[in-house]
């Protein structure tokens, strides 16, 4: 049987080097993924997963056990990643695109290409969607992403923001609010 995340910790924490690559194994394709949500750039998500496992190792101290590692950890990801946007203050114009191209269904997908008009308003839908993100206040920025782009549930958003799972469904009723006001004209 495998040692759990918390005794892997433990390990870790006794200077045991080998105990939290292997805690980094266990979460590093999905650290990535989240990075990637939010940078849209492999090479920066792969730093900022890299940067929020350094923070991790550096501050093993610190970590209480009173949520599981998981949580702890994803935390300081989101962290690093949301200082990664307050430093770039970019749109998510293309990345946004990407994003929905990723996420049609194949079968859903038509057999002829899209026509120069369909492309046009594919581009400027994405561009708007990015704007809209953008512009949403961090926090229900973050909980979105987390939501819908992650698939994560109320209650492990909540434990990443440190927050209620009530404030965490209200951060995410008035992204989704805001998000149609801004994109009411396409729909």
């Amino acid at each position: 049987m495998q040692p759990g995340d918390e005794d892997l910790v433990a390990l870790a924490r006794n200077g045991d080097h080998k105990a939290f690559e292997e805690l980094v194994e266990r979460h590093k394709q999905k650290a990535y993924r989240i990075a990637f949500d939010f940078a849209r750039d492999r090479e920066e998500a792969k730093d900022l997963s890299q940067e929020a496992f350094l923070r991790a190792y550096s501050h093993l101290g610190n970590f209480d056990g009173r949520s599981g590692f998981y949580t702890w950890f994803y935390r300081i990801l989101v962290n690093v990643c949301l200082d990664y946007k307050r430093r770039k203050k970019r749109t998510f114009a293309e990345e946004f695109n990407e994003a929905v191209e990723n996420q049609v269904e194949p079968s859903q997908v038509s057999q002829k290409p899209p026509s120069p008009d369909q492309q046009v308003l594919a581009r400027q839908l994405s561009r708007k969607i990015g704007a809209a993100l953008e512009a949403l206040p961090p926090k229900q920025r973050t909980a979105f992403i987390l939501k819908n782009n992650q698939g994560l549930s109320i209650k492990e958003i909540a434990e990443m923001m440190q927050t209620a799972e009530g404030t965490v469904k209200v951060h995410l009723h008035r992204a989704v609010t805001a998000l149609r006001q801004s994109l009411a004209e396409f729909a």
